[in-house]
C-alpha cells in the first residue's frame, strides 16, 4: 500500500482522468449533451490543477473524487438515460438488474446523484475542517448542508439548460428525467442520502479512533458568543465596541 501514501497518487488519478475523459469523446452519440456534462467537469479539473500546490488534500479525497469523475465521465458518454448498465452486467454475469429490482426507468442517473454526496462529503469535510477550523457536530453537519446545496444547485442548473435550449432535443437529453415529474426531488434526496450515509462512517471512525471526538461535540455546542446579532451588533458597531 506504499503506493496509496506517494505524493505521485493524485497526479496518476489526474492522467488517468484526462485520458479517459479523452476517449470518452470517441463515438459520441450526443454531441450536444457531451460538451454540456462537462463544462463543470473542465472547471473542476482546472480548480484541481490550479490549487494543487496550494491546497493539496489527502489521497482518500482525491481517490473518492476520482471514482465520482469515472462515473460522470460514463455518463456523460452516453446521456446518463441511456447508459447501458443493465445490458453490460447481464452479458457479463446473465443477472438482469432492472428485472430483479423492479426498474421501470434507467437507473444510472440515480446512482450518480446518490454517489455524488457518498464520494463528495469527505473531500468537503476537508476543506471545511482546514479552511474553517471546524469541529465537533459542525465538522460533521456542515459538508452535509453543502451536499445537498449543491445538489439543490446542480437541479437548478438542468432547469437553466431546458430555459435556453428548450424542452425538446438538447435540453430534454440533459435533463434525463425520463418522465418522472419528481426526478429533481429523487435526485436531492438520494444525494443527500449518499452524504448521510458517509458522514456516519466518518463519525463512527471517529468515535472509535478519536478519542477527542465526544469532547469535541460537546465543545461544539456550547454557546461561544451570548450577545445577539442583527440590531444588537450593529448598536455596538455604531457605539464603537469591538
Amino acid at each position: 500500500m506504499n503506493w496509496f501514501y506517494s505524493k505521485k497518487y493524485p497526479l496518476v488519478l489526474y492522467v488517468i482522468t484526462l485520458i479517459v475523459l479523452g476517449l470518452s469523446a470517441i463515438d459520441v452519440p450526443y454531441p450536444e449533451d457531451f460538451v454540456l456534462e462537462h463544462i463543470m467537469t473542465v472547471v473542476f479539473l482546472v480548480l484541481l490543477a490550479a490549487t494543487y500546490r496550494w491546497f493539496r488534500m489527502s489521497n482518500i479525497s482525491y481517490t473518492l473524487m476520482f471514482l465520482f469523475m469515472m462515473l460522470h465521465i460514463l455518463g456523460a458518454h452516453y446521456t446518463y438515460s441511456e447508459v447501458p448498465y443493465n445490458s453490460a452486467i447481464f452479458n457479463w454475469t446473465g443477472f438482469d438488474v432492472d428485472q430483479f429490482f423492479g426498474f421501470a426507468r434507467n437507473m444510472y442517473d440515480r446512482l450518480v446523484h446518490f454517489s455524488f454526496g457518498l464520494l463528495f462529503y469527505y473531500p468537503a469535510r476537508e476543506v471545511f475542517n482546514r479552511f474553517a477550523e471546524t469541529k465537533g457536530i459542525w465538522a460533521l453537519y456542515f459538508p452535509l448542508d453543502l451536499m445537498a446545496a449543491l445538489s439543490m444547485v446542480y437541479e437548478l442548473l438542468e432547469y437553466g439548460i431546458v430555459l435556453v435550449y428548450g424542452a425538446d432535443g438538447v435540453g430534454a437529453t440533459y435533463l434525463g428525467s425520463q418522465g418522472d415529474i419528481w426526478d429533481a426531488q429523487k435526485d436531492m434526496f438520494l444525494a443527500t442520502l449518499g452524504a448521510v450515509i458517509t458522514m456516519l462512517i466518518v463519525a463512527f471512525i471517529n468515535a472509535k479512533y478519536n478519542r477527542g471526538f465526544w469532547k469535541e461535540i460537546k465543545s461544539s455546542l456550547k454557546l461561544k458568543n451570548a450577545r445577539p446579532l442583527g440590531e444588537v451588533t450593529i448598536q455596538s458597531w455604531s457605539d464603537g465596541e469591538k
